[in-house]
């Protein structure tokens, strides 16, 4: 069986499309190779800056043959129906056979595909593959017509066997495949050729490439750990960096320098940002001092002077970087220690939304927010109203405008230069968090008040104005939102009815829609009315109108917000009732990823009081604990065949047996044990519920797992007696009412 070796040679591709680029090509190429026939051994896709790499072992030297038996029309068709099989089956009539069918006598056809070379397979397969590869972003070049991220330079494309290797006969846009490539652009340019993977990846190192991105990323992160060790200091830990670095480079070459005096006192992150993003320098921190006082650069070319310019040159180009931000910081502490004001009144003119206003009323929202949900969390609610009011004037900062990532947390930086309290500081660096699902979640009450504000503002501002996610579109980020949400929540175990707290949001975010509409209104009616008028400027009794207009029903005195919207909120209910639906949606993909069932999740949601997810998780963690036993998988069995039997007989018979059931008008030693059982199981579980204490609430009703069990097996409960049949269907009422009280056992599958 032969071994297939491929490397796209180009120029440099960007680092962050290889791992996705690696991927896709061995996913086109075996794919394409299985679909016509071939199988293969394994697989394994290699990236540098300027390679795609591809080899793929044990590749079946032969498709094979295969024979397909196509039914054909009937003996007595027309001649054109039977031509057109002929046609699609590539064979003449004499090659038919006759078969009797249960329709009468029917042409059959033996369609014959002969086997076919690997290497033809393979070009076919490659040639696909390259003219269709799907890069975020491609260009043309030259006067062909093929797209590739880079201009592409050569291509190998080699089978090899213990008999020798052979160029597969392949050319794309007059790129002729063949057995050569190139090495390190600098320190290995000739052209050498390969005879299969092992001796590729060889000659490879032997030029100063490193063809695997894993052993390039651990040979930066060794070398960088190295170097940093041998001054005392560590590095700080970046992946992503380190990714990214190492599709910059085929021969790393780690450098240490030193950050000049001057900017030890810039705050760290400013510093780890700055190397990062401009100059993709990883961090070295003196643990003694707790400071960024050094980098790791990486080289591509060693150097007879060990890189001592390049070093130097990194030295001018980053001092000249961090001299900037540290005019940014000085100018923003200047700002900070006057108290922001500027900050705040610049907000007023960015936008939020056009439909949602600026930024400044955002921040009154969440402010107002903040303050109601502080005594739900611990906090206090002065400070986390004032808050609220700082964690978003770091946008409007000059060091926030370079680095967009610093939002928040130079918040905290600016809020302590002001003299602010450290939990308000901290507030304003934290609540952006959680971000994602792997991010930190705040758990200060004041932080956890601000974050969680931010978030449900956001959720009902978008939510009022209908722009809610649709399909795999969420332009405003709300499915993470709403897990923010849920996990602030849950992390700091808030006791907070969401479809109540998210009205008066929603009333806000109404009427910041109102006000914005009616700008828009009045602009209009201006606009109108200028053009009206036969001069330039409004006459004095225009603008007393246009006026009296604008403030009667946007900034007059007794403009009241909160009243308008609620006056114009058709179906202010309906949508807190649809935003509540929605955040149930991402806590069920939350709690299925911590091991809870979607039909659970679903039983408990049908409960009351499903908006207070810290009962809706207690809830779910019980009943999830319970039906792992066998008495719980049992017992809810026995739920649900209570309940299909009540329901069928209420059906039936139009009533609902919700009461009288009686002991007195028992026949069975098992009708009087569930009788028993349940006198003893409802108060248990009525006490339990109030107390809110789950497990005993699943270990009171898992106690009627076996008297349940013992009445269905003795008793039928249809029977010719009326009074009885009655009385048990009352009884079977109360066995569904005691589930209900936990979940909505119908909804438990299995």
């Amino acid at each position: 069986m032969p071994d297939l070796l491929i490397e796209l040679f180009s120029e440099e591709i960007p680092a962050r499309m290889q791992a996705r680029a690696r991927e896709d090509l061995r996913k086109l190429v075996t794919d394409g190779l299985v679909e016509a026939g071939l199988t293969y051994a394994s697989a394994g896709a290699f990236s540098t800056p300027r390679r795609l790499t591809l080899a793929v072992e044990g590749l079946t030297a032969h498709s094979p043959t295969t024979r397909e038996e196509r039914k054909g029309p009937r003996l007595d068709a027309p001649e054109a129906a039977l031509e057109g099989f002929l046609r699609s089956a590539g064979l003449t009539r004499d090659q038919l056979t006759a078969r009797d069918d249960k329709k009468g006598q029917v042409w059959f056809a033996t369609v014959e595909k002969p086997g076919r070379p690997a290497s033809e397979i393979v070009a076919e397969v490659l040639d696909a593959a390259i003219r269709n590869f799907p890069w975020p972003k491609s260009m043309r070049w030259g006067a062909g017509s093929l797209r590739w991220v880079r201009p592409l330079h050569s291509i190998i494309c080699l089978l090899s066997d213990e008999a020798g290797a052979t160029v597969v006969p392949l050319t794309v846009e007059g790129i002729a495949a063949g057995n050569s490539t190139r090495g390190h652009r600098f320190l290995s340019p000739d052209a050498f050729t390969v005879s299969g993977f092992d001796d590729y990846a060889a000659k490879l190192r032997r030029a100063h490439v490193i063809l695997d991105s894993a052993e390039r990323e651990e040979t930066i992160r060794q070398g960088a750990e190295n170097l940093a060790f041998a001054r005392g200091w560590q590095i700080v830990p970046d992946d992503a960096l380190l990714a990214e670095v190492a599709g910059l480079v085929e021969w790393p070459v780690p450098l240490m320098g030193v950050i000049e005096e001057r900017f030890l006192d810039l705050p760290p992150e400013v510093l780890q940002t700055s190397m990062k993003e401009h100059q993709k320098f990883f961090s070295a921190r003196n643990p003694r001092t707790g400071r960024i006082e050094g980098f790791v650069t990486v080289a591509n070319i060693e150097t007879p002077d060990d890189g001592a310019t390049i070093l130097a040159g990194n030295q001018r180009v980053l001092a000249a970087r961090l001299s900037d931000a540290a005019f940014f910081w000085q100018n923003d502490l200047r700002e900070a220690k006057a108290g922001m004001q500027a900050w705040a009144e610049g907000l007023k003119s960015v936008t939020f939304h056009n439909k949602l206003g600026s930024q400044a009323d955002r921040i009154e929202r969440i402010a107002a927010l903040a303050r109601e949900i502080a005594p739900l969390v611990g906090a206090d609610a002065d400070q986390a109203e004032r808050a609220a009011k700082l964690a978003k004037l770091d946008l409007r900062s000059a060091m926030v405008g370079e680095f967009p990532e610093l939002q928040g947390t130079m918040g905290r930086y600016y809020a302590l230069a002001a003299g602010e309290d450290e939990a308000v500081a901290d507030a304003a660096r934290d609540h952006y968090s959680p971000l994602g699902p792997s991010d930190a979640v705040p758990t200060t009450p004041v932080s956890v008040a601000v974050a969680l504000a931010d978030k449900i503002d956001t959720l009902t501002g978008f939510w009022a104005i209908d722009e809610k996610p649709t399909g795999s579109k969420d332009p405003f980020a709300l499915r993470r939102a709403a897990l923010g949400v849920i996990r602030l929540i849950l992390g700091s175990d808030v006791r907070m009815r969401l479809e109540t707290t998210s009205k008066l949001p929603l009333i806000r975010n109404l009427a910041a829609a109102v006000k914005e509409s009616m700008l828009d209104q009045f602009a209009q009616t201006l606009n109108t009315t200028r053009n009206a008028s036969r001069d330039s400027n409004l006459t004095e009794a225009e603008q007393k109108l246009l006026l009296s207009l604008f403030d009667a029903h946007t900034f007059g005195e007794n403009f009241d917000p909160e009243a308008t919207a609620e006056n114009i909120a058709v179906g202010l209910d309906s949508k807190a009732a649809d935003l509540l639906s929605f955040l149930h949606d991402r806590l069920k993909v939350y709690l299925r990823d911590q091991g809870i069932r979607h039909d659970i999740i679903d039983a408990v949601l049908a409960q009351p009081g499903n908006d207070d997810l810290v009962l809706v998780v207690n809830r779910a963690t019980a009943l999830n604990a319970m039906l792992q036993t066998d008495d719980g998988r049992n017992l809810t069995q026995g739920l649900k065949r209570a309940g299909n039997i009540l329901a069928q007989a209420e059906e039936k018979d139009g009533v609902e047996y919700s009461f009288g059931a009686d002991v007195k008008f028992a026949e069975t030693d098992e009708e009087r044990a569930l009788f028993a059982a349940l006198d003893t199981a409802e108060p248990a579980i009525r006490a339990a519920i109030k107390a809110e204490d789950f497990p005993a609430a699943m270990t009171a009703i898992a106690g009627l797992r076996a008297p349940t069990d013992a009445f269905f097996e003795a008793v039928q409960v249809n029977t010719d007696n009326q009074i009885v049949r009655r009385n048990r269907l009352n009884l079977l009422h109360r066995i569904r009412a005691a589930g209900q009280q936990i979940a909505d056992f119908t909804k438990v599958e299995g």
